[in-house]
């Protein structure tokens, strides 16, 4: 209750979390001369001859939307788009101070995919990316993907891939402890949503050759009655074995489990089936899958949580502020798999062999050093890969963004 009460002060006081500020003064005729009538029309006429200008002379290069039809908002479910309004405010303030990017909530009332992709497609112009947020699936694919066609502008849905990328980054390390490689291992991931398929797809672009998805009916194998295009792709890209079953029946020798359900589905006796060191992350919020000291009385060697209060907090703050930053700042056309894995990659780099351990796997949110490191490597991929419209020094970006989170 005193969390409950604390947080409703916060929001009623400050009247949401976000607000526009100026960057340049406005004090005198001069000034507004400049800034407004008649000199801006100097500047609307060397765009309209050349759009890319938009980026040098306008807000543009920092600008991301993050858009929601509410219908997925945290474990709260479809509450509408002005109840994640709260959410979509939080969303751009971690933008904004972990990484520097101005970022502005959009919340729709449609639900029709078309509608949503015709919207964002006509807010393109005066935008530099969009973030995709709490919408549920199938649609939350079906609409990333069309955006991803039809814009000119990185499109990312961090439900899906910011979860991905700091589970792949937890795993890199947690894979050294164990003394174990991506293609030795079986993974299971328990729910088949948005976090669930990204999880699963982007660890298999990283080399594991098994991994298992389960939904509420139990295992995805080809050919499942139920089961929507998308649980079908990753029952035939994953399921290599065609195992079938309950979520118990697929841990038999697993490796890995990833939750990103529904808390309190998973026993510890069940772990018992796994393979030797068996690491567990249990990223259901509020309430984990499993509680962390029954996975470890059960022999998990690793824990992890999406909560602050245990370790190993996996959290999609150490990815998406720095992902978009480092998009941003190289002019990507897209956010492509190799992008997210150097993310992934970069935010594991940070905990060093001398101080890794079962319980320091991941580094903490409020690292300065996670923005800058991700934006870095996510710029150089970009341009290693081709998707860059301008050419920058990672260092720079790096050096810009940590200025960015000091400020």
């Amino acid at each position: 209750m005193r969390l409950r009460e604390r947080a409703l002060e916060l929001h009623r006081e400050a009247r949401g979390k976000i607000e526009v500020r100026s960057k340049v003064k406005l004090e005198n005729k001069e000034d507004l001369s400049l800034a407004y009538t008649p000199g801006v029309a100097e500047v609307c006429l060397e765009i309209a001859k050349d759009r890319e200008l938009a980026y040098e002379f306008t807000s543009k290069a920092n600008t991301v939307l993050v858009v929601t039809d509410g219908t997925a908002v945290l474990g709260l479910g479809d509450i509408g788009p002005a109840a994640a309004l709260p959410v979509m405010e939080g969303k751009c303030l971690l933008f904004k101070r972990f990484a520097g990017v101005d970022a502005f909530p959009i919340c729709v009332a449609t639900r029709e995919v078309e509608d949503i992709v015709k919207l964002v497609k006509w807010l393109e112009p005066g935008i530099g990316g969009v973030n995709l947020e709490d919408i549920s699936a199938p649609r939350c694919f079906e609409i990333e993907r069309a955006l991803r066609q039809e814009l000119e502008v990185p499109v990312f849905h961090d439900d899906q891939h910011g979860t991905a990328v700091v589970v792949l980054a937890f795993l890199t390390n947690a894979l050294k402890i164990v003394r174990k490689t991506p293609n030795s291992i079986k993974v299971v991931i328990n729910g088949a949503g948005a976090a669930g398929l990204a999880t699963a797809n982007l660890l298999l672009q990283w080399g594991v050759r098994d991994v298992v998805v389960c939904d509420s009916h139990g295992v995805l194998y080809p050919g499942r009655a139920g089961m929507n295009r998308f649980k079908e792709e990753i029952a035939r890209s994953g399921n290599a074995r065609c195992v079938k079953g309950t979520l118990e029946d697929a841990l038999e020798g697993a490796d890995v489990f990833v939750g990103v359900s529904v808390g309190n589905v998973l026993r510890g006796p069940a772990l018992q089936r796994m393979a030797r060191d068996p690491v567990v992350m249990a990223l259901a919020n509020p309430t984990p899958e499993i509680n962390p000291a029954e996975a470890k009385a059960h022999g998990a060697r690793i824990v992890a949580t999406g909560r602050s209060d245990y370790p190993n907090q996996v959290n999609n703050v150490l990815a998406f502020p720095g992902i978009l930053r480092g998009a941003l700042d190289v002019r990507a056309s897209s956010i492509n798999d190799a992008m997210k894995i150097a993310a992934a990659r970069a935010i594991a780099e940070l905990i060093g062999e001398s101080t890794l351990s079962p319980e320091r796997v991941i580094p903490d949110p409020f690292d300065p050093r996670v923005a800058p490191s991700v934006a870095r490597a996510v710029a150089k991929t970009a341009m290693d890969t081709g998707v860059a419209k301008v050419k920058i020094d990672p260092e720079e970006v790096y050096r810009r963004t940590l200025a960015r989170v000091n400020q």
